[in-house]
């Protein structure tokens, strides 16, 4: 069965933490110190998610598996970025991930956008591989954000736009 993608709406909230926290606390153990898991409370995820569901300079889309949320992925049009995606670990491998990320990078497409980008965890290897069968590829770019306290690649992804 392949999951409906639509866009998040605010009652969303719930689904999108489960989603949110499955990955976090699978996908990033080993990837991120291990102070920076356990501060992603559910507290704390909710505010991020919350403010991330209210933000007006962002897309969000859930997928949507009859009735239950398996996916989301969030994006911002102003800097063509991929900010977000999250496939919940049991629903992963299906085609969800792919689906997300295509319909945002399509989003940029449709607005005229040359390429899209995002930041990996450098040691998240399955992201990276995910990725890169899916186009994207390492432009040179790291950073280090404090509030994660990991190194991070910036991947890009060429769109055929202007």
């Amino acid at each position: 069965m392949t999951p409906t993608l639509r866009p998040a709406r605010p009652s969303d909230l719930a689904a999108v933490l489960d989603v949110f926290l499955a990955c976090w606390r699978t996908a990033y153990r080993g990837v991120l110190p291990q102070q920076t898991l356990d501060a992603m409370t559910d507290e704390a995820a909710a505010a991020l998610w919350a403010e991330a569901l209210r933000d007006a300079g962002s897309e969000v889309l859930v997928a949507d598996l009859a009735g239950t949320l398996v996916g989301v992925v969030r994006w911002t049009l102003a800097d063509g970025t991929v900010q977000s995606l999250y496939v919940d670990p049991r629903h992963q491998g299906q085609g969800t991930g792919a689906a997300l990320l295509a319909a945002a990078t399509g989003s940029f497409a449709q607005h005229g956008l040359p390429q899209a980008r995002l930041w990996v965890f450098e040691a998240n290897a399955a992201a990276r591989r995910f990725y890169e069968h899916q186009g994207w590829v390492a432009d040179g770019t790291t950073r280090v954000e404090e509030r994660f306290g990991a190194p991070e690649v910036r991947l890009e992804r060429p769109l055929g736009g202007p």
